[in-house]
């Protein structure tokens, strides 16, 4: 097996080749950052006989901005979050599955196979699954976390020393939960107070990262940093004074889809890596790299027992509700676009 790391302008390029002559077919996929194991991918390009280039994205709204500047017809597949399916099927940028083009289509989890943003799974196949809340270093804040008072009003110990992800999705759904208003709200006043809010909590952030959400809490660059809740869990490995917060006002669910893209270049390689991910085994070698939970039945004899009972997918009693990133009508969206473009200046 060869493996060839290469940069390139907009991610880190990872092309995997089967090992002696050159691979009869291609697969481009674009993909988050540090999101699926390498020794996978060596895995489907040995078994058929692909050559595999990934780049990677650090925001459902980098990728899309990305394909819409031209990296459709270069990618065969991406891996969006739940409400961004939705968005990309509306923006007519995925191609659709037809019936019987996946094999493993039935291994999927009831609560899976049908969701709301892609009704009948005609674009998309499940990946992983999990929350987005953020982690506080014990060693530095004693008090209580589980409030998201933490990122938007906190104390004085953690002032200044807050990381916070670089994607709109997160960064205000989570706002919306603190302010206990709804995400899509079109009530001036609300979207008015909502601003004002974020402008003042920006004087308390030290930064806007997610490639290195882990590392600057490992590091101690950040006491408190908002995060995804498997690469959380890889954070406490590396340093043990980290904790991950479930806030009584709520926190972020998601869940990470595999689509296949408008003009793929390689369709039928794309429907084979889909299909091979619907397979226990392999989806199983995501979540123990990744350590985020999966939507495929028959993956439990493969999975490390240890993800059963890591802190950051077990919520505790008294914490807040999940919530879904809600998918904004164009008008309430260019409000919220222009909140954030105004954050980040």
């Amino acid at each position: 097996m060869k493996t060839l790391l290469k940069a390139s302008t907009a991610a880190l390029a990872l092309s995997i080749a089967a090992q002696g002559a050159a691979a009869e077919g291609k697969l481009v996929i674009y993909h988050w950052f540090e999101y699926m194991p390498q020794e996978l991918l060596e895995k489907f390009a040995a078994e058929h006989d692909v050559e595999v280039t990934m780049d990677t994205y650090d925001s459902n709204e980098a990728m899309l901005a990305s394909l819409k500047a031209g990296g459709l017809g270069t990618y065969d597949v991406a891996v969006p979050g739940d409400y961004m399916v939705k968005i990309m099927a509306g923006e007519g940028i995925l191609d659709e599955i037809a019936e019987g083009e996946l094999a493993n289509a039935g291994n999927m989890m009831d609560e899976w196979a049908d969701p709301a943003f892609d009704p009948g799974r005609k674009h998309s196949i499940p990946y992983q699954w999990g929350s987005t809340s953020f982690m506080v270093d014990r060693e530095v804040y004693s008090g209580d976390i589980n409030t998201t008072d933490i990122l938007f009003n906190p104390p004085a110990e953690l002032s200044g020393k807050i990381n916070m992800l670089d994607s709109q999705g997160e960064v205000l759904a989570m706002a919306a939960l603190h302010m206990g208003i709804e995400q899509c709200s079109t009530d001036r006043d609300k979207l008015k107070a909502l601003n004002e809010m974020l402008t003042g909590a920006k004087a308390h952030w030290a930064s806007f990262n997610s490639d290195t959400a882990k590392e600057v809490l490992v590091s101690g660059d950040a006491a408190v940093g908002q995060i995804y809740d498997g690469f959380g869990a890889k954070a406490r490995a590396e340093k043990a004074s980290l904790e991950y917060a479930f806030p009584t006002q709520g926190y972020v669910v998601w869940m990470d889809n595999v689509v296949l893209l408008k003009d793929a270049p390689n369709r039928e390689n794309a429907l084979k890596f889909m299909n091979f991910l619907l397979d226990p085994e392999n989806i199983a070698a995501v979540s123990n790299y990744a350590r985020y939970a999966l939507g495929v039945n028959g993956a439990g004899e493969y999975l490390d027992p240890e993800l059963a009972t890591l802190p950051e997918a077990n919520p505790p009693a008294g914490s807040g509700a999940g919530a879904f990133i809600e998918v904004c009508d164009e008008q309430t969206q260019s409000v919220y676009d222009q909140i954030w473009t105004n954050l980040k200046k």
